[in-house]
Order: structure tokens, then C-alpha cells, then sequence
């Protein structure tokens, strides 16, 4: 749930995105500033060394990205698209079983909207990082969103 108005932001990347759905990914926590967001353990998810793929975790991280994204600006879909303009993801450790994703955005939110009230298309980044159940830091992604105006 979130305190937002936006406990749909996990829903809605549920429903519009087959990879979210294809992944089992569960949403935790979704708020203006930050979203939890968790990949099951399956077997087929595994890598040649028994943890989760690497396709697996940059999606995770990007649907968490997209889940706080969605929670601070879906208010403003009918003006304007979110979209990812680079991703970055470093891997720190070898994750094993459950990987959680928690991403919180980089930027106030007051200032992006304010960039985009003066004409602008701000761009912004979300931090993203992955920890396995023991609490390691198994990754983290930066990834660059911007507010893209219906033309």
C-alpha cells in the first residue's frame, strides 16, 4: 500500500507490463519516494551458479524503478509518459534465493514537477539496490527516467 493514492502502482505495472506477471515479481511497499519490490526464488530463474539470471534482477530493479516513478507522477499520465533513458546495474555479490529490490527516486519530487510546469522534460534517477534475504547487497541500478509530454 501507499500513502500516496497510488497503491496501484505495483497493479498497474502488473497488469501492463507481461514480464512483471512472467517474473512472479511481489510489490512490498510503493510510495512517492521509494518502492520495495521482490523476485521469487524459482528454479527457473537460476543462472549457471544457482542464483537468480541477470535478466531477472535488471528487471526486478527496473520494475522497482518504474513502481516509485509510477507512485509519484501517475497523476500525471494524461499529460506526460514515464519512460527509462539509461540503466546502469553493477552486481556485488552473488544472490541466492529471494532478491528484494528497493528503489527510491534521486531526485525531490517538487523539483521534477517544477521542470516540467517551466516546459521542460526533466530527466531524473532512481537508485535501485538488490539485497538476497540475509540483508547483502547482492547489486545496485541507477536508472535515468524522464517525463516524456504527450505531443
Amino acid at each position: 500500500m501507499s500513502d500516496s493514492g497510488a497503491p496501484a502502482a505495483g497493479e498497474l505495472l502488473t497488469s501492463l507490463v507481461p514480464m512483471v506477471r512472467t517474473l512472479g515479481l511481489e510489490f512490498l511497499e510503493t510510495t512517492r519516494e521509494r518502492a520495495v519490490v521482490r523476485l521469487p526464488d524459482r528454479p527457473e530463474y537460476r543462472n549457471h551458479v544457482g542464483g537468480p539470471h541477470a535478466g531477472a534482477m535488471f528487471t526486478l530493479a527496473e520494475s522497482a524503478s518504474g513502481a516509485v516513478v509510477l507512485a509519484a507522477f501517475g497523476d500525471r499520465l494524461d499529460r506526460v509518459v514515464p519512460l527509462p533513458v539509461h540503466a546502469g546495474i553493477d552486481f556485488r555479490k552473488l544472490a541466492r534465493g529471494v532478491v528484494t529490490a528497493t528503489a527510491e527516486l534521486g531526485r525531490a519530487e517538487a523539483e521534477i514537477v517544477a521542470e516540467l510546469e517551466a516546459g521542460g522534460r526533466p530527466e531524473f534517477p532512481v537508485a535501485v539496490t538488490l539485497r538476497r534475504a540475509d540483508g547483502a547487497v547482492t547489486g545496485e541500478m541507477t536508472v535515468i527516467w524522464t517525463l516524456r509530454p504527450h505531443t
